[in-house]
């Protein structure tokens, strides 16, 4: 069997006395700020939804959101009574554990304290972050690879890949697989319907499309990674991962069905 060795990557970039850079973080940071400068590229082509300024102040709101909503998500979807009886280790967020679906509640949560403030539209708003959110995914689940975390399913591929931390089996690299779909495909797609007029000036549409498209490609990712052991399999042989998409699914596609021309 042809597997790929895990390439000798070290989680820490590098560290000065007890300040340690991490891919990580890095990886958040650069998901963010590409993110902003995407979103200032949105508002030369529709500068009616939002100004510069407004994506430049964003940022320090999207990432208080993704950070304090993706750790609480991961606390209260995956590891409550760990976290319950290690209290101190939820302040660990370099260490991984973040949830993407707590993340997106809390960017979500972010997004309406925000755009109320700036007197926004908030279903425009949306469909512009929505266009950006694919990027901030795909260098999440590239540092997910890095820590050798969420890892997929024991496999007989040829592109297996022997990860250190998990014995001596080859697995899926589900890490990159979500990458791509969550993270590229996604990018495409939203991105390509928000260009078309028709389809951009029916707030909602792009951004039901996202949480769409985001829950269908998690839904078949989840088939070759590695459930967490605390967790498992759950009814019918799903994951909490897939349980988690399913309202996002359907409200991804209400969404984008019920969207209208703006008057």
């Amino acid at each position: 069997m042809t597997i790929i060795p895990f390439p000798d990557i070290d989680p820490i970039l590098f560290q000065i006395g007890p300040i340690a850079i991490r891919w990580y973080a890095l990886a958040y940071i650069a998901g963010l700020i590409l993110g902003t400068w995407h979103l200032r590229r949105l508002s030369q082509i529709a500068p009616v939804l939002m100004k510069k300024d407004d994506a430049d102040e964003f940022l320090t709101w999207a990432t208080l959101g993704v950070i304090l909503g993706g750790r609480l998500g991961y606390i209260l979807f995956y590891k409550f009574a760990y976290y319950l009886d290690h209290p101190l280790q939820m302040l660990q967020v370099w260490q991984g554990g973040m949830s993407f679906h707590g993340g997106f509640l809390g960017v979500v949560v972010a997004g309406l304290i925000f755009t109320r403030k700036r007197k926004i539209p908030r279903l425009r708003f949306a469909d512009t972050l929505a266009c950006a959110a694919p990027l901030g995914l795909f260098f999440g689940r590239i540092a997910n690879f890095i820590n050798e975390e969420l890892v997929g399913r024991v496999t007989d591929v040829p592109w297996a890949v022997v990860f250190p931390n998990h014995g001596p089996v080859a697995r899926h690299p589900s890490q990159l697989y979500e990458a791509a779909l969550e993270g590229l495909v996604l990018f495409a797609v939203v991105n390509l319907a928000w260009r078309v007029p028709s389809f951009r000036q029916r707030p909602g549409a792009t951004t039901g499309v996202f949480i769409a498209g985001y829950a269908l490609a998690r839904t078949f990712v989840e088939l070759f990674r590695q459930p967490d052991a605390h967790i498992g399999f759950l009814m019918f042989g799903s994951t909490m991962g897939q349980l988690l998409s399913i309202p996002m699914f359907v409200g991804g596609v209400y969404l984008a069905f019920r969207a209208k021309p703006a008057k």
